[in-house]
């Protein structure tokens, strides 16, 4: 009585704004089921070529009662995401977790870091890639993709704000169960997560998560200590940002405890 189905929920974004924790988290759901790698089916042209069956074939296979979950962080920042994705299904649900933007840019090096050392390549430091000629180097991708405003304008081109339910990442992990409960309600599904799901890990710093009488912890590459950045480097970022801040909480009709 199970058949692979088109998602009907996408978590479209944000890159290391939590988008992998959200996922595990959901999954706890018995109305959930959620596919197990990142699929970039609307974001690679290489893949969308593919068509929708092969999108479709790497789906898990569902009940009839349960909702499918794909996420893809680079959809959010992708200019062709949003169209595709609509094509596809005008009146789909939309998760996208975000967290403040000057973390999410120190989280965005701190991956990149650790995976050149991994594969023995040259690295630089926060401040050298950030800061170029003595001012914001705002063509930084990381920086780029922080900039919530920009890429939120495009959404909203081909979605109702009210299908774009926004996760707050710094609060996810602080404190899982609210904002979950959310997405429940967000996506009409009754209240199945509760605190009970989650214990807190004093050696990882975070919540881990307890269902079918199995315990587990998000993979050690999640939650590796940042570098400690220059404070000047940190208040030009907090400045750079606060604008693109206030124009992303006016389009959302909501505000962020962001710096």
């Amino acid at each position: 009585g199970t058949s692979r189905q088109i998602p009907q929920t996408i978590i479209i974004g944000v890159r290391k704004g939590g988008t992998r924790a959200l996922l595990e988290m959901l999954d706890i759901h018995p109305n959930i089921v959620v596919a197990a790698t990142e699929v970039h089916f609307f974001d690679w042209d290489e893949n969308y070529v593919k068509g929708i069956d092969w999108y479709r074939n790497l789906m898990p296979f569902s009940y009839g009662n349960q909702i499918t979950i794909e996420k893809t962080p680079g959809y959010f920042t992708s200019p062709q995401a949003p169209e595709r994705i609509h094509d596809m299904n005008s009146s789909i649900k939309l998760l996208l977790i975000l967290r403040d933007p000057t973390e999410r840019v120190i989280s965005d090096y701190t991956q990149v870091y650790y995976n050149r050392v991994e594969s023995h390549k040259p690295v630089q430091l926060f401040e050298d890639v950030v800061i170029k000629n003595g001012a914001l180097n705002t063509k930084y991708k990381a920086i780029q993709r922080s900039m919530y405003d920009v890429h939120m304008e495009k959404w909203l081109k081909h979605f109702s704000l009210d299908q774009i339910h926004i996760v707050d990442g710094n609060t996810l992990i602080k404190d899982p169960l609210p904002e979950l409960q959310k997405v429940e309600r967000f996506l009409n599904l009754p209240s199945r997560i509760m605190s009970s799901n989650f214990y807190f890990n004093q050696t990882k710093g975070f919540y881990c998560i307890r269902s079918d009488g199995r315990e587990r912890c998000l993979h050690e590459s999640k939650g590796r200590p940042h570098p400690l950045v220059n404070s000047t480097v940190l208040e030009q970022l907090h400045s750079y940002f606060r604008e693109h801040n206030a124009k992303f909480y006016k389009m959302v009709n909501h505000s962020f405890d962001w710096h």
